[in-house]
């Protein structure tokens, strides 16, 4: 077990903290590329209310959904002494859930669902992913701070 052990890519707390943020910040910006590619289609002023809806629905996620997610994940990662592995940003489970969204979001795209509602829900979800990354970049740049 050893000889496996040494190959596991290890890494602080603080290096899991950053890549949590840029992980969730990159979804969020492909989920809000594909919307903006879908609603560049339709008349501008569907553009703006569909637009619109997804950004109050992102408000929404962020606020009672997300930010629950961060703060669990930054408690778990901030007991954490000495290098984890590299992808223990994530609890093991979330791996599983990662897989299923990931399946549902294939399966939307390419469903007969018109886009342009598809989009409401993925500025939603894209938004409120890039929102919640900012906690995850602030106690990053908090542990930088501390460990001065």
């Amino acid at each position: 077990m050893e000889k496996i052990s040494k190959y596991k890519p290890a890494v602080s707390r603080t290096i899991l903290l950053i890549l949590a943020g840029i992980v969730w910040e990159c979804v969020g910006i492909m989920l809000l590329l594909f919307s903006y590619l879908w609603l560049s289609t339709v008349p501008h002023i569907e553009r703006y209310i569909f637009s619109g809806v997804g950004v109050l629905l992102a408000l929404l996620i962020h606020h009672f959904g997300f930010l629950k997610i961060v703060d669990q994940n930054l408690k778990r990662i901030l007991q954490m002494k000495g290098k984890r592995c590299l992808f223990s940003f994530f609890p093991r489970k979330s791996y599983l859930l990662i897989l299923i969204m990931i399946s549902i979001g294939y399966t939307l795209r390419h469903s007969m669902f018109p886009k342009k509602y598809l989009a409401i829900l993925y500025i939603g979800i894209g938004l409120a992913l890039i929102l919640s990354s900012i906690r995850y970049v602030r106690t990053f740049i908090r542990e930088i701070k501390n460990n001065k």
